[in-house]
């Protein structure tokens, strides 16, 4: 597996409306999504390097407001992987 911040730092979208992306490394995929109080199950499709890849996960919301990410690839390698809310300020 690459490493996630080859090309740009990783990345993960998760929509209420049942949808979302994720991106590390050379993979882009797009995400169907299962909701419950502090986790979402997900499973993707899409393309590392050009070669079609697929799998499944979860992202579990921790105490410190952080997100813990499971991804798998479909009979293949499995990541954890650490996320937080990426903030921006804007200066007036």
């Amino acid at each position: 597996m690459t490493s996630p911040n080859l090309i740009e730092p990783a990345t993960i979208t998760i929509r209420a409306n049942g949808h979302g992306e994720i991106a590390f490394g050379a993979m882009q995929a797009g995400l169907d999504l299962a909701y419950s109080t502090s986790m979402v199950s997900f499973t993707w499709a899409g393309c590392d390097e050009m070669d079609e890849v697929s799998g499944d996960g979860h992202a579990e919301l921790l105490d410190s407001g952080s997100i813990e990410i499971t991804f798998a690839y479909h009979n293949g390698d499995e990541a954890i992987l650490k996320a937080k809310r990426e903030t921006s300020s804007i200066a007036c």
